[in-house]
């Protein structure tokens, strides 16, 4: 079992301060050092103060390239777009300097656009420096949901791609997720939560079991996790 921190809070927006400027002094770091950094963040609305705390973190914005850990098939003006919600609560004020890379693009399907996803990947330094994950009451992360057709792919160590698209079995819309293999090449993992029934889910996950039954645990056993939580 690789390392685990738990990091638990009793008020939300108290946990978003401190994440975010434990992810900004990260971030600092890694352009001090190499002259760069690379933030990949999630969707949904639990990370939203997080993100709004983060955007007004001092840094040299214009040298954090961020992306999506997933994406719904839409485009960004369509109001279910985890790009949008990204550009509306982090990509403000001195935030909005950030070299953003997005993973929608205009083709039909994810199917047709996933090697053009595959591309603009490229151009993030490897490892990631910091990726902010959630959690469904499935266990899902990013879009690697249980009893997707291609969960297998996504959820190999070994997978030598770093995004798939996804059809998620009990979820609206197609959708391209980054692979556990992309998301466990990075400096630092959070995995960031609230409320009651996520911790449940997060204390079944620990649970012995499969990563094809609650894909969370892929990156418990693989990785050291640091796991943030507040009711």
């Amino acid at each position: 079992m690789n390392e685990r921190r738990e990091h638990l809070f009793d008020d939300p927006a108290v946990l978003a301060r401190e994440l975010a400027r434990t992810i900004a002094a990260k971030l600092g770091t890694a352009v001090r050092e190499r002259g760069e950094a690379s933030l990949v963040v999630s969707g949904g609305s639990t990370p939203q103060p997080l993100y709004t705390a983060l955007s007004r973190e001092p840094l040299d914005w214009e040298r954090v390239a961020v992306t999506l850990a997933d994406e719904r098939w839409v485009p960004p003006e369509d109001p279910a777009s985890n790009e949008q919600r990204i550009r509306r609560f982090l990509l403000t004020g001195q935030a909005g300097k950030a070299r953003w890379i997005g993973l929608w693009n205009a083709a039909p399907t994810p199917e047709e656009g996933w090697e053009e996803c595959e591309r603009v990947l490229a151009a993030i330094a490897r490892p990631f420096d910091v990726v902010v994950l959630g959690m469904g009451e499935d266990g899902h992360t990013a879009s690697l949901f249980p009893a997707a057709a291609n969960l297998a792919a996504g959820l190999d160590p070994a997978a030598g791609r770093s995004c798939l698209p996804v059809r998620p079995p009990h979820a609206p819309h197609a959708r391209i997720s980054l692979t556990a293999a992309a998301l466990l090449d990075s400096r630092r993992i959070v995995l960031h939560i609230t409320g009651a029934a996520k911790w449940a889910v997060y204390q079944r996950a620990l649970e012995p079991g499969t990563a094809e039954e609650m894909p969370i645990r892929v990156f418990f056993r693989r990785a050291p996790l640091e796991v943030y939580w507040a009711p």
